[in-house]
């Protein structure tokens, strides 16, 4: 994994980033409105990719070295994250469905999540996407130069807690920029004072990921994609770009997983 070395407040890279995470932001936002019963995985994909080439930008997941089947992760119920899109399964009413989106723009990447039901879900589900969504502003508002990784690991993993979820902690959020993936890591769970100290500049994605029962997990061995939470218990999954100002932070992936 490719390491994010800061370049400090680097106008180029921040304006491509501001530019592209607004259109991720619109396409999840659309998304979550669009998404419904009987809708198929591999129909959404579909849908998605025209949305990214229609706006300008390029879809990331194509740039993998082990090229993913679709533009976007699609996640449903016990598949917590990585979902394979090139799928026929047809949305059930009640269904969680996760989803999970890349894009580049201008030679940067942007990445969210976000986290829905449709149809009729039990109050389990839902309360379990609340409290993973607060998790993740509880992240998000730590972000400021001089934080430390491990002050936002602790605020995500204190909510997640008090919430009674099981915290993932095999797949862990990163910095972001020139690579979809870079270093260092950025866990769901940490001491305060601990890690990597934010600087202005840097841009990394906090992304909560909890289940209704154990965290344990394991890749399927149909796709060798989807990452399922081997209780079969219900996951979720929420994510932001986030760029480190001068006094605080910016949330670059708006307006998807609002903030209530």
């Amino acid at each position: 994994m490719e390491r994010c070395y800061n370049s400090y407040m680097d106008i180029q890279k921040i304006t491509a980033m501001r530019e592209g995470g607004k259109i991720l932001g619109t396409i999840l936002a659309e998304l979550r409105d669009y998404v419904d019963v009987g809708m198929t995985k591999r129909q959404l994909d579909a849908w998605v990719r025209k949305k990214i080439t229609d706006a300008g930008a390029i879809v990331s997941y194509d740039q993998l070295p082990q090229k993913f089947p679709g533009a976007i992760c699609i996640s449903v119920n016990d598949e917590l994250v990585h979902g394979a899109p090139n799928s026929d399964y047809a949305l059930q009413d009640g269904d969680k469905v996760s989803f999970d989106l890349v894009i580049g723009y201008k030679g940067y990447h942007t990445d969210a999540a976000f986290t829905t039901t449709v149809g009729k879900a039990s109050p389990a589900v839902k309360q379990m996407i609340k409290t993973t969504e607060k998790s993740l502003w509880a992240g998000i508002a730590t972000v400021a130069p001089g934080t430390h990784l491990g002050d936002i690991g602790y605020a995500v993993e204190t909510v997640l807690r008090r919430g009674h979820l099981g915290i993932i902690e095999n797949y862990v959020g990163h910095f972001i920029g020139k690579s979809m993936h870079m270093e260092p890591e950025v866990p769901n769970f940490g001491k305060r004072g601990r890690g990597y100290i934010l600087r202005p500049g840097d841009t990394l994605c906090i992304e909560p990921m909890s289940s209704l029962g154990k965290p344990y997990n394991h890749v399927s061995p149909e796709n060798g994609w989807d990452v399922i939470l081997s209780d079969g218990s219900i996951g979720c999954h929420c994510e932001h770009t986030i760029l480190v100002t001068e006094t605080g932070f910016e949330v670059l992936t708006l307006p998807n997983c609002p903030k209530e």
